[in-house]
């Protein structure tokens, strides 16, 4: 059997963004459940990408969509939790980049979770790969490790 992976730390990570669990994502188990982690990856990447200026979902020309996910689970979060998403950019391709996000819980300075997930950027309106925008590239570059 292979040994299980050491959750990372936050020093790990490049970016920070701060969420709130809600009472609704707790389950019958009393703990957040699984979908929620990738909620989670979603808002903190996203939510860096717009307050970086590197993303207008309403008006910009160029969208990322989901192509892969994945998550490895640590230890338990739930409601009333305060999360802090690390991220960083592990590949930037010309219009695909993978995101890398830690979740942590409270002040815990190891990952409660790890997931990642790729975009390929396109162009809103045609849906096909589009090379990433200078403003979201210098971004990406930014966080990339």
């Amino acid at each position: 059997m292979a040994q299980r992976p050491t959750p990372s730390s936050r020093d790990d990570y490049r970016a920070f963004r701060t969420i709130q669990t809600r009472w609704m994502d707790n389950d019958i188990y009393g703990h957040m459940n699984n979908v929620v982690h990738y909620s989670l990856f979603d808002t903190a990447v996203n939510g860096w990408l717009i307050g970086a200026g590197a993303l207008d979902i309403h008006g910009g020309d160029q969208i990322g969509l989901v192509v892969e996910t994945g998550c490895r689970y640590f230890a338990e979060m739930a409601f009333p939790d305060m999360v802090t998403a690390g991220i960083r950019v592990a590949k930037l391709g010309s219009s695909s980049v993978r995101y890398e996000v830690g979740l942590f819980r409270n002040d815990e300075q190891t990952a409660a979770a790890e997931g990642f997930f790729v975009h390929v950027y396109v162009d809103r309106t045609t849906r096909r790969p589009k090379p990433l925008n200078g403003r979201l590239r210098d971004a990406l570059e930014g966080i990339a490790i």
